[in-house]
């Protein structure tokens, strides 16, 4: 018996309009019921993370920001964290204001950006769906540096740097690896979102990195919730699609991508399910968790 089950976010658990299916939550709600710890484990903040965990009833734990932070749901406090600095975050953000990259900064709390583009448009779009308390907090600024400067801010969960040319984004890694002290996702292709427009769906198309504190993951963030509550690597099953998700797959004793994951990450994996808008999560649960 799997007696934890991490599942990512975007690309795993939600569809590409960022929903959960009804046949998902009552699985969910079954294997919880059965005694499987269902963590979700996403690179968004916490209060974003938080309202879909209490939403869907698995509302224990979460990992936030790639693994930057573990949250515990019921005592409303953070247990484990790995931030960036101020100064981390004000050296990469000069980076991009220099190479005018598209950029936002993840709080706890919020996304602070200066325009609603690329992911930042795709969480506007999701949270027009969603009352007040459940939406992901955009806080659109003129000048980031300057508002990080001014806020009192200390602590940082990540930062997401965007583009929509190959070449620019090639780049943009590039300059950030210089940096040092901080861990850069390297994704191999484009984000693929989609947002409705009127009675259409849209497509948002970007290439996109995250950077974290060093040695910043969400198999790290795992390991600190297995030694809590006394779960041994091997019984943990982990989901995800993605390249920071890469971790927890190898890590856990059972590791399962989605069908719409990159080819490395199929490589990776132990088993793959069905895409995020084929119910590949309900597939997975109901395989190795619900059997």
């Amino acid at each position: 018996m799997y007696k934890l089950m991490a599942i990512d976010l975007d690309g795993t658990l939600l569809t590409s309009t960022g929903e959960v299916t009804e046949k998902t939550r009552i699985a969910l709600k079954k294997a919880k019921e059965q005694g499987t710890e269902i963590v979700l484990a996403s690179g968004r903040p916490i209060s974003s993370t938080e309202s879909l965990a209490v939403e869907l009833g698995v509302d224990n734990y979460l990992i936030s920001g790639n693994g930057a932070a573990v949250y515990d749901i019921k005592e409303q406090k953070i247990i484990y964290d790995r931030f960036l600095s101020k100064e981390q975050v004000l050296k990469i953000a000069k980076l991009c204001e220099e190479n005018s990259f598209f950029y936002n900064v993840y709080t706890e709390d919020e996304v602070i950006a200066s325009s609603l583009n690329y992911n930042i448009l795709f969480y506007h779009k999701e949270n027009v769906k969603k009352i007040e308390e459940k939406r992901t907090h955009i806080n659109i600024v003129q000048n980031i540096a300057e508002y990080i400067e001014m806020s009192g801010k200390e602590k940082f969960l990540k930062m997401t740097v965007c583009d929509e040319s190959r070449f620019i984004f090639n780049s943009i890694i590039k300059r950030l690896k210089a940096i040092e002290g901080i861990d850069v996702l390297e994704v191999e292709y484009m984000s693929r979102k989609k947002i409705k427009s009127g009675t259409d769906d849209v497509d948002i198309q970007y290439y996109y990195t995250e950077i974290t504190n060093q040695n910043v993951n969400k198999w790290t963030a795992i390991e600190f919730l297995l030694e809590k509550l006394n779960i041994k690597p091997e019984e943990v099953l982990a989901i995800g699609d993605n390249m920071n998700d890469i971790e927890m797959i190898q890590g856990a004793g059972l590791g399962v991508v989605m069908g719409n994951s990159n080819p490395k990450m199929k490589e990776i994996a132990d088993e793959v399910v069905a895409d995020n808008n084929s119910e590949g999560v309900l597939e997975a649960l109901e395989r190795f968790i619900l059997k």
